[in-house]
């Protein structure tokens, strides 16, 4: 990814300082304090296990545990709890290692349809988002303190997914599962510091859509997803 008019806008903002801008001789400050870090630090996966489920209940979420031998049925008893016939789903290289291209395959065998994001068709990738029953994604980073599946949006996982269906479905394998969001933007910052490709467009989705806009009164599935469903997947 190239960043564009980088150098013009530092030039701006150092001229509103008063000063020519700074190329070399910064460092990034060390803080002796450091709460950020200390909530749920001593947690093991299994307790930070325990901490998502709790909250879910919280943020008005359904989660479910299964392993990955078993995912395919708890996909199936899902769907129908959902009454979904209809589903969008990323094209991601973990459909084939947790054997979701095996249920698609079996879910549209028995009268369902399912539309796995196609780069290439952005309008149709939009229409099926916009009608579709369900939609399923994984999460690549899900937080323990306040159920947040985070996705890294690209041309195989569209944003429309997890926003635009009635239901949303969120596939976390427990390995993705860290305490809160300090790690999740630590961990990004890290993989761009490395060079790895890192997502443009990062979305923190927290259970269906909600807003307590109006008189505080919570009301859920106003812009967005009606029902959410988590579904923690043993992959270790």
């Amino acid at each position: 990814m190239t960043i564009q008019n980088r150098v013009a806008f530092l030039e701006n903002v150092a001229s509103h300082l008063g000063r020519n801008r700074r190329t070399e001789g910064v460092e990034r400050p060390k803080w002796s304090i450091q709460p950020q870090f200390d909530v749920f630090k001593d947690h093991s996966q299994d307790e930070l296990v325990d901490e998502l489920e709790a909250i879910c209940d919280v943020i008005h979420t359904d989660m479910k545990r299964t392993t990955k031998q078993n995912l395919n049925k708890t996909l199936q008893e899902t769907f129908t709890d959902l009454n979904g016939k209809t589903v969008v789903a990323s094209s991601d290289n973990r459909n084939v290692e947790f054997g979701l291209d095996t249920f698609y395959k079996n879910f549209e065998f028995s009268g369902g349809y399912v539309h796995l994001w196609n780069e290439n068709t952005e309008e149709e990738n939009r229409q099926v988002a916009e009608r579709a029953d369900i939609g399923i994604v994984f999460s690549d980073i899900t937080l323990a303190e306040s159920g947040t599946t985070v996705l890294f949006n690209n041309k195989y996982n569209g944003r429309a997914i997890s926003l635009l269906p009635h239901s949303y479905v969120a596939l976390i394998p427990k390995s993705t599962i860290v305490p809160r969001m300090t790690q999740a933007t630590k961990m990004i910052h890290e993989r761009n510091l490395a060079g790895d490709d890192v997502a443009s467009c990062v979305s923190f989705v927290t259970g269906p859509s909600n807003s307590a806009d109006i008189e505080m009164k919570l009301i859920v599935g106003v812009h967005g997803p009606v029902t959410a469903t988590y579904i923690l997947i043993e992959d270790a």
